[in-house]
């Protein structure tokens, strides 16, 4: 026959008074944790003891209960209630809640102590938000949450920005569906439909960490930081009705503005208001772009001004500084170092002066009625003016002089070659030209039909890789003396003996400086336009300029290697490399003087050895991989790092392959066929275009993504790439 359940007996409880407690050498806890001792002594002053001590009674040498009590489980309530009572808040002998155990009870002290902190479990973090939402739906401020529960306002403000999360996105969080780390990143954006594409989009996918939910989630938006933004402001925008992405959870810059055409609508606006307030200077033209793009004050001739004088106010404070930095230098001079004070007030007199120093430039008034203005946006989002540029068309000719037309055979350029590229589009009331706006935008159009084809790379593409490659000849022939000669004598040499014009070189012998209409926002920060640029400065301020007959005895007493290196210098700025549209209808460039130029640029890259990989061009997302179809990133991949590789990729969306395969052709030398030299081939005799990585051809060297190589031990990962 069966026991029958015996009946459960509780301890009873009873109140003790607090003289009467005290702790006991049972008690598991050692460490402190948690919410701190005085903490916790507030909260029971504000809402009372919440919960009971634990106690035993203790008995003397001889087994009599003596009338106080220990306590095994509960000590940090009683440490607070003693903090109370030495703050004369709490009286001595208040009555205790307690549960009261049996000194002959079978379980040990030491078992209770440890059960009581063991079967403890934590408040869900959703449920603590759902607390914290209920209880300022009934009245209570983030404060007042805060101060409650002895936590940071911050605190209360993220968990309560946890409602602009999907209530089906909490369900998949309250079910450990998701981390708490990415629920927190769908609290960028309140759009609830946003979300949950976002959540289908990655929640089987191999990438779904936080980084990447926000990036998806703002993927649209412009960063705070962004110097458009800075420019602006975020209040400007916001007043004019934009919206701001802000992450509580993690350092933001300042969020997201959510509205990119609002933004470059206020840009632009306020560029202009800035180029209106200008014109009142007498300028003939003004123009106003967010981007300038490189080389756009070539072929302009800039004015030379004089500095303004300073008033008698600005010469005595620069007197008064001057005096003051003499006197700490003649002071400290016998010291090996400044201290750290005079250090720093020294830089600050050396700013203040230079301040003082930097005068604005004053131009003849005739000058100002035939030049212009370039208004645009620093690195940094300050306003930048660069002022005085006179295009030639504006330059005072006699009026005897015959235009025959000379100039308008530029190879590939029409009749503007060496001019500026703007042109006007507004007048303000003053009588100055304003244009706004900068180069054309060319159409990307959406993701090609992915049958399989290898199609062509789209012409603008083609136009800003030679763009690249046209300024990486510049820079290669303007250190390459002897292959710049060599080049001059051919073109000569062509054009004297040929009976017909030798169109289509790559060399415009005039020589005229090739603009490139067509380029990416990352030329004018390259590797090779800063070395073009240090290079033509540094000649700039060696020539004496502006004189002729002094330029002609600095250049006939200049030694040899000197004339050759100047030489190669002036004739690298009509390298033209470029790719550009065919005009069947006779202006611009024909089709056959296209390809001549371009076996002729082949040519030069050969004798310089041009290598773009050196030259510091990379497949990044934004500059090629994000501009071709899927079957060009698999290519690049492939070429570069075998087959295994791009397998690995196959299967994942285009915004997720291109930044996959920014990742492996890091550092891989990979290059597309419009950069590669063709006549370099592989070792062995095999011929391999350059750039197709040294890794092709090598199935068992696969360079596997981060999640798939996430801790596995090396012999699963050498296993896994086998497969």
């Amino acid at each position: 026959m069966a026991k029958a359940a015996q009946n459960v007996i509780l301890s009873p409880s009873r109140d003790i008074p607090f003289d009467k407690l005290v702790l006991s050498q049972s008690n598991v806890r050692r460490i402190k944790a948690g919410v701190s001792v005085e903490e916790l002594a507030e909260d029971i002053a504000r809402r009372g003891l919440l919960q009971g001590l634990n106690v035993r009674p203790v008995l003397d040498a001889d087994g009599v209960e003596t009338g106080t009590f220990e306590i095994p489980a509960g000590g940090r309530r009683f440490q607070a209630l003693s903090l109370l009572v030495k703050q004369k808040r709490l009286a001595k002998t208040a009555p205790i809640p307690c549960i009261v155990r049996d000194a002959a009870f079978e379980i040990l002290a030491e078992d209770d102590s440890l059960a009581e902190n063991m079967q403890r479990v934590a408040l869900h973090p959703l449920d603590q938000f759902r607390a914290f939402q209920a209880l300022r739906e009934k009245g209570q401020g983030e404060a007042a949450i805060a101060a409650a529960f002895f936590v940071t306002p911050q605190i209360v403000k993220q968990r309560l920005k946890l409602a602009s999360v999907a209530p089906a996105l909490l369900e998949v969080y309250a079910e450990d569906g998701m981390t708490l780390e990415q629920l927190m990143a769908f609290t960028v954006n309140t759009d609830h439909a946003r979300q949950g594409q976002v959540w289908d989009a990655v929640k089987n996918s191999w990438n779904k960490e936080p980084y990447a939910i926000r990036r998806m989630l703002t993927e649209t938006s412009v960063r705070a930081s962004d110097r458009r933004a800075v420019f602006v402001g975020v209040d400007a925008y916001e007043a004019a009705g934009g919206v701001v992405l802000r992450d509580l959870f993690q350092g933001d810059d300042g969020g997201w503005l959510e509205d990119p055409a609002l933004l470059d609508r206020l840009v632009t606006k306020k560029l202009e208001t800035e180029a209106e307030a200008l014109a009142s200077e007498g300028w003939k033209w003004i123009e106003v772009a967010t981007d300038l793009p490189y080389g756009y004050s070539h072929g302009l001739r800039g004015l030379a001004g004089d500095p303004a004088p300073m008033t008698d106010e600005e010469s005595a404070a620069r007197a008064t500084l001057l005096a003051e930095y003499r006197a700490l230098v003649e002071e400290y001079s016998g010291q090996d170092e400044y201290p750290e004070e005079i250090g720093a007030r020294l830089g600050v007199l050396e700013m203040s002066m230079e301040a003082l120093e930097q005068r604005p430039l004053i131009y003849d008034p005739a000058e100002i009625e035939r030049a212009g203005v370039f208004v645009t946006l620093d690195r940094d989002g300050s306003l930048a003016i660069y002022r005085g540029y006179v295009r030639p068309e504006d330059e005072p000719r006699e009026e005897t002089a015959v235009h025959d037309g000379d100039d308008a055979d530029a190879i590939g350029q029409g009749g503007d070659v060496g001019l500026s590229s703007w042109k006007p589009s507004a007048t303000s009331a003053g009588g100055t030209v304003i244009t706004s706006g900068g180069q054309p935008i060319g159409t990307d159009s959406s993701e090609d039909e992915e049958d399989g084809a290898l199609k062509p790379l789209p012409e603008r593409l083609v136009m800003e890789l030679t763009a690249h490659r046209t300024l990486a000849l510049r820079e290669a022939i303007g250190r390459s003396p002897d292959v710049a000669l060599t080049l001059l004598l051919l073109k000569l040499v062509t054009d004297t003996f040929r009976t017909s014009s030798a169109s289509g070189s790559c060399l415009e012998a005039s020589v005229r400086h090739v603009y490139m209409s067509a380029q990416a926002p990352d030329l004018k920060d390259s590797v090779v336009a800063k070395l073009v640029d240090e290079r033509h400065a540094a000649w700039e301020a060696e020539l004496p300029l502006g004189d002729d007959d002094a330029l002609w005895d600095y250049l006939s007493v200049l030694d040899q290697g000197s004339r050759l290196a100047l030489l190669a210098h002036c004739l690298s700025f009509g390298i033209n490399a470029l790719h550009e549209k065919v005009n069947p209808y006779g202006a611009g460039i024909s089709a056959t003087g296209l390809t001549r130029r371009m076996a002729h640029a082949d040519l030069v890259a050969r004798a310089v050895d041009l290598d773009m990989v050196e030259a510091g061009w990379e497949p990044t997302v934004d500059g090629y991989l994000n501009r071709v179809p899927k079957t060009r990133i698999l290519e690049a991949v492939r070429e570069a790092k075998g087959e295994g590789n791009a397998q690995l990729l196959d299967h994942l969306k285009k915004g997720e392959m291109a930044t996959e395969a920014e990742r492996l052709l890091k550092g891989s030398g990979w290059l597309p066929e419009v950069l590669r030299r063709a006549d370099l081939v592989a070792r062995d005799g095999e011929a391999i275009a350059e750039g197709q990585g040294e890794d092709a051809g090598q199935p068992d060297d696969i360079d596997l993504p981060a999640f798939l190589m996430a801790d596995l031990p090396d012999s699963n990962a050498s296993m896994l790439a086998a497969e």
